[in-house]
């Protein structure tokens, strides 16, 4: 198994990208998605936020309202960290079981993570790509697409790692400021060097 972290900011286009690798046969998990399910109605995981939050951030049908929990978190770094605290340990013991089927394999394993840089996880993948774009085209992005104010998307921005932060620590850095053309030749390059490398037997042996 090659396991690749694949991270960037709000608006840079990992959900994008992480389509596209899928496309091409890499296995993609999902950080966010795990989050949402551990939070999903009738878990200990939403009574707990219930409990810390308040009834405010749910909805009228019980679920999470994740809208007004962000407004509650986001700018907040206090209650943002014990938001993560109960959230983060449910989205690990469920990445650890989807990703246990691989690991004898040489399937391209992706685990999407915005908080890669913020959660310091470098050490658990064999590769890190990050997704970079400027503010001014991922705030375009966050209004067009998801309706989202533009003081929301400052603070959900101002929230996270910088760029620079993710650049860092990754060993591929792809630009996602031009076409979807542009984006897709970068992709193709990127699931060329993944499966070369996964083919050739590099295994990941990390311990949870």
């Amino acid at each position: 198994m090659l396991l690749v972290g694949l991270t960037g900011g709000i608006g840079a286009g990992k959900s994008t990208v992480a389509d596209l690798l899928a496309e091409r046969g890499a296995v993609v998990l999902d950080a966010d998605e795990f989050a949402r399910l551990a939070v999903a109605p009738g878990t200990a995981g939403l009574r707990l936020v219930e409990a810390r939050f308040g009834p405010d951030v749910l909805a009228d049908d019980g679920s999470l309202d994740r809208e007004a929990l962000a407004r509650a978190v986001f700018a907040d770094p206090a209650a943002r960290r014990e938001l993560e605290a109960i959230v983060h340990p449910e989205v690990q013991q469920m990445f650890l079981a989807a990703v246990e089927p691989y690991r004898a394999t040489d399937r391209v394993v992706i685990y999407v993570v915005p908080l890669l840089v913020e959660r310091d996880l470098r050490s658990m993948f064999d590769l890190v790509v990050t997704l970079s774009a400027d503010e001014e085209t991922r705030i375009a992005r966050l209004t067009e697409d998801r309706a989202m104010d533009r003081s929301a998307a400052l603070a959900r921005l101002g929230a996270q790692a910088t760029d620079d932060d993710r650049e860092r620590v990754a060993d591929v850095v792809i630009r996602n400021d031009g076409s979807l053309t542009n984006l897709e030749r970068s992709v193709d390059a990127l699931w060329s060097t993944l499966s070369t490398r996964a083919a050739a037997g590099a295994a990941n042996d990390f311990t949870p």
